[in-house]
């Protein structure tokens, strides 16, 4: 290439096939395969617990919209997380659309061989530009959850936990998280 490349566009994300996910970062095309089984099921595991009591308020403080994979249009970029969530107060009615322009408050990213650079670099630099106020990468392969708080638009790691840790992580630190529940078979 002579150093101009065409900027991917919607348009590709509609060609990519269903069994992959496809997303814009940095007017890139990305496409990775669906994820692998410890993937889907940390992702599955943690929506699960965020959901009763932080969305729907079900013994716990309520006060969130959690989804699974939703589709981000943030600037240029068109991103999947594999959870986000929005303090209600910011989103009171969740929007009839497949496609968000508001930023979360929360992100996760459940990294797989395939995503983790992407996941940890690029994805990590388009959160922080639109605002993203916390994110979790979460790695099932090698049992860990780290946690990042946005301080003055760059990224401050708040934990680093592995294993069967018990742990308290914002923004959802009222409730314990036991992180074997994310590993189990």
């Amino acid at each position: 290439m002579s150093g101009s490349r065409r900027k991917a566009t919607y348009e590709d994300l509609e060609t990519v096939p269903p069994n992959c996910v496809g997303e814009i970062v940095d007017g890139e095309l990305y496409v990775s395969p669906r994820p692998a089984s410890p993937h889907a099921r940390a992702a599955y595991r943690l929506g699960t617990w965020l959901g009763g009591p932080f969305d729907q308020g079900q013994d716990g403080p309520g006060g969130w919209v959690i989804l699974v994979e939703p589709e981000l249009h943030l600037g240029d970029d068109a991103l999947v997380p594999d959870l986000a969530g929005w303090r209600r107060e910011r989103m009171p009615e969740m929007p009839h659309t497949a496609a968000f322009t508001l930023a979360p408050d929360w992100v996760c990213e459940v990294l797989s061989p395939s995503t983790a650079v992407l996941d940890r670099e690029k994805k990590m630099k388009a959160y922080a530009r639109e605002g993203v106020s916390h994110l979790w990468l979460v790695d099932p392969l090698q049992q860990e959850l780290e946690v990042y708080r946005l301080e003055r638009r760059r990224w401050s790691r708040q934990g680093h936990w592995s294993g069967e840790a018990t742990v308290h992580a914002e923004p959802f630190a009222v409730l314990p998280l036991k992180l074997a529940t994310l590993w189990e078979r």
